[in-house]
């Protein structure tokens, strides 16, 4: 692979259709996943099924880079091997989360990703053992007279002042502004909140001279709120979205990988295959979802080591599919009944 420098990193990941294995969450979120099947949330048991994830044949040719936990990124897999390693046979980059969670903002309901703090040394020690990318979560409700300027500016400018720091530091950041889908609210509020997000984020990004070529975008799809009386179509959730792309992303932008963001993983596969067969832009549009690629892996395994191949067919159906979603290749058709 040609990764010599951070455009080319930010333009492998998202080579030929690939996309990211978000593997970034949290020992609290994790715990929560674990539960689900009634495994207990251990730190073997979480390297235990990560380094599955890893080991899964469907990762090579699909999977163009795997977001890392910190406590993941210092794991070795049961024989020795580091999981950086592991990653990188597989022909997929490392990365890592760096962002330190959510604080409020004053006493509203509105919160801001923190992290700045201590980054750049944190950054520094991430790169030395292997990491290639990063990134940062920000978090964008939509509510009454929510989401405000004050809260986008400040996780936009949070997102700019992250990328310059990794850049500077030899790694592609992943900038996430990610605007929640629960609520209520319909796909137009949906269209608007991301629309601002996304003019105050690039808008951030410009004045610290961030490398855009070098950059990669993990959005929200413009969606109807998840309790919203009226949900719309695939096609209407494409078109929107790019609608929304095109008007507020820079055309040299290195790629888009969206979030799944609580859709269903077949949702997440459908709505992606439909923006790329409508096509009509300039940058790679793919997938760094978490939930809507493990979770069928996670409901296979149950924590059992005689259900790991049945668990690690299921993750790489799942890479599959959005890799041709990413293509613009997928239909409904080609899914495990």
């Amino acid at each position: 692979m040609s990764t010599n420098n951070i455009e080319e990193i930010a333009s492998y990941i998202v080579s030929e259709g690939k996309g990211i294995l978000a593997a970034d969450e949290s020992n609290p979120t994790c715990g929560k996943r674990f539960d689900s099947i009634g495994v207990e949330s251990t730190e073997n048991n979480r390297r235990d099924y990560r380094e599955m994830l890893f080991r899964a044949s469907g990762m090579k040719d699909n999977i163009g880079g795997v977001i890392l936990f910190d406590e993941t990124i210092r794991q070795n897999a049961k024989d020795g091997t580091s999981l950086l390693d592991l990653i990188n046979s597989q022909g997929a980059l490392p990365g890592i989360k760096v962002d330190k969670g959510l604080q409020s903002i004053g006493e509203s309901d509105e919160s801001l990703t923190v992290g700045l703090d201590g980054l750049d040394e944190r950054l520094k020690e991430y790169e030395s053992m292997g990491a290639k990318f990063t990134k940062w979560r920000a978090v964008i409700k939509i509510g009454d007279g929510m989401p405000t300027d004050e809260c986008i500016d400040l996780n936009m400018k949070a997102l700019a002042d992250y990328a310059k720091l990794v850049q500077d530091n030899g790694m592609v950041p992943i900038v996430e502004p990610e605007v929640l889908m629960d609520g209520s609210h319909s796909i137009d509020d949906c269209y608007a909140a991301t629309e601002r997000s996304l003019q105050s984020l690039f808008n951030h990004l410009n004045k610290n001279n961030v490398n855009i070529k070098a950059t990669l975008l993990k959005p929200n799809m413009v969606l109807s709120g998840s309790a919203a009386a009226s949900q719309a179509g695939v096609e209407e959730v494409a078109q929107k979205t790019l609608d929304c792309l095109k008007a507020n992303v820079p055309d040299d932008l290195a790629g888009i990988t969206f979030l799944s963001g609580g859709q269903s993983d077949i949702d997440a596969t459908a709505h992606l295959d439909a923006m790329n067969k409508i096509g009509g832009f300039s940058w790679k549009l793919s997938f760094s979802y978490g939930r809507a690629l493990q979770a069928p892996a996670l409901k296979a395994w149950g924590g059992k080591p005689e259900n790991v191949f049945i668990s690690q067919d299921a993750l790489s159906h799942r890479a599959e599919m959005n890799k041709l979603a990413a293509l613009g290749k997928w239909d409904n058709g080609m899914e495990e009944d």
